[in-house]
């Protein structure tokens, strides 16, 4: 595809997962294939392709209550700076328009930049932490298998509205877990690069800390988190603790709100998801 020619915009499918992954692998994200599977099942994925070869991906995951996710932005290196990101989003906007829904995202500083222009507007503010030696691996401690029922009651309180179907398939997945501790639960799944705890959710920080430094020292790592940046004192404590701030995610809406979150999470469960 030349620079100057026009840009093909086609929905995906199943069949695109290895594409998809390529995609995301070359940005070094952690998504792995079941994430790219779960996207083109559930939600509306658009693409870009070069001949036979997958150049640029944007995703719509529908949620409850009129509210959906943008992500999985991609374009690879060679076909950057032709606005192809742009018309991607264009297109889900599009699909979201149709069918009523606000659309919501978490954006790199870089990304933001763009979606702004587009219409989008900031709400809270994400950190992503990376911890690769635990302090105290090994002296772990057991922790109660938690329940996908109760997860899903916290976590529709932290969002406004509900994802069951979102965390019944991450639950589903060999390698997870629904682990709790006192007043805080919280699910740990596999990643591409590294193990993911999120999301997260309890009543007062000491709580959320607690649960993540006796999930870490169960496995060997490498971890990720994203957390909310206004949990000042959860980040603090991961921070002490010895988790590393990689980037920052902006998270942006289009469109009216529509949730009413009762209480933050510490954790969410990972830009790609909200």
């Amino acid at each position: 595809m030349a620079a100057t020619e026009p840009i093909d915009i086609v929905e995906l499918d199943a069949g695109d997962a290895e594409g998809g992954l390529t995609l995301s692998t070359e940005a070094g994200w952690n998504q792995n294939e079941a994430d790219w599977r779960f996207f083109l099942s559930q939600g509306v994925v658009f693409g870009v392709r070069d001949g036979a070869r997958l150049v640029a991906t944007a995703a719509l995951l529908p949620y409850s209550a009129g509210n959906a996710w943008i992500s999985m932005v991609l374009v690879t290196a060679d076909f950057r700076r032709r606005g192809i990101a742009t018309k991607l989003v264009d297109a889900c906007l599009n699909v979201a328009a149709s069918r009523g829904l606000t659309t919501w995202l978490d954006a790199t500083p870089a990304g933001a930049a763009v979606y702004g222009p587009l219409g989008f507007t900031p709400t809270l503010q994400l950190r992503r932490l990376r911890i690769t030696k635990p302090q105290g691996a090994g002296a772990s401690r057991p922790l109660s298998a938690g329940n996908l029922d109760a997860l899903a009651v916290c976590d529709g309180r932290a969002m406004g509205f509900d994802r069951s179907s979102l965390l019944s398939e991450f639950a589903a997945r060999a390698g997870s877990r629904i682990v709790s501790d006192a007043q805080a639960i919280a699910l740990v799944r596999n990643g591409r690069i590294a193990r993911h705890i999120g999301p997260l959710l309890a009543d007062r920080a000491d709580q959320a800390l607690a649960l993540v430094g006796a999930i870490v020292r169960t496995e060997a790592g490498p971890w990720l988190i994203d957390a909310v940046h206004s949990q000042d004192e959860f980040l603090d404590g991961l921070i002490r603790s010895g988790w590393n701030i990689e980037r920052p995610f902006q998270r942006m809406r289009f469109g009216p709100a529509t949730a009413s979150p009762a209480q933050f999470p510490f954790a969410v469960a990972g830009p790609e998801f909200g």
